[in-house]
């Protein structure tokens, strides 16, 4: 499906679901700012961001040029501190020291969804490459399945993203595992 098909689908879903969504480099941005601001606003939900890609610094200043008002956005940033980037701490981003540390991943979003979110939500995972590249696959497909599990109780939306062009059969294979959907976006 192409960018514009993308953002219609987005808009049909009414219930909480875990939506895998493989995106290219080219419009890697396009659909982030789409997920982040269309999707969002239109259920009026907070998001909280797992970062493994980008730091969250950055995400926020992609985000400040697309316009996108980032107060209900949270970042679980795993990618920083080995980046040796800026890793203060705010009230909207808590830092996760490594990528390999999947279990303070989850509970630092346990801890997001209980002190700031009363009712739905979305997380986002960016990316399940990046995650891939640090832990045992094994290791990340059960890590998967218990946030996938976790957030269903707590009727939280789960977009994992994977990048077309770093994707290999064990990603897929997890990503069939713990995804209601799964979308290509060319």
């Amino acid at each position: 499906m192409n960018s514009e098909e993308f953002q219609k689908k987005l808009k049909t879903y009414q219930e909480p679901l875990s939506i895998s969504v493989s995106v290219s480099l080219s419009n890697y941005f396009d659909i982030i700012k789409y997920i982040l601001d269309d999707f969002s606003n239109n259920k009026n939900i907070p998001i909280i961001y797992i970062s493994a890609t980008i730091p969250s610094k950055s995400i926020s200043t992609v985000l400040d040029v697309y316009g996108i008002d980032s107060k209900k956005i949270f970042f679980v940033d795993c990618i920083s501190h080995i980046m040796m980037s800026s890793t203060t701490y705010t009230d909207r981003t808590v830092f996760v020291e490594s990528p390999t540390m999947l279990e303070t991943i989850m509970l630092k979003a346990e801890y997001i969804l209980n002190k700031y979110v009363m009712k739905n939500s979305l997380v986002i995972v960016d990316s399940i490459n990046s995650l891939a590249i640090h832990n045992d696959m094994k290791i990340l497909s059960e890590f998967l399945h218990l946030f996938v599990t976790y957030l269903r109780s707590r009727s939280a939306y789960f977009i994992i993203l994977s990048m077309k062009e770093q994707s290999n059969n064990e990603i897929s294979n997890i990503l069939n595992f713990v995804s209601d959907e799964i979308l290509e976006v060319e």
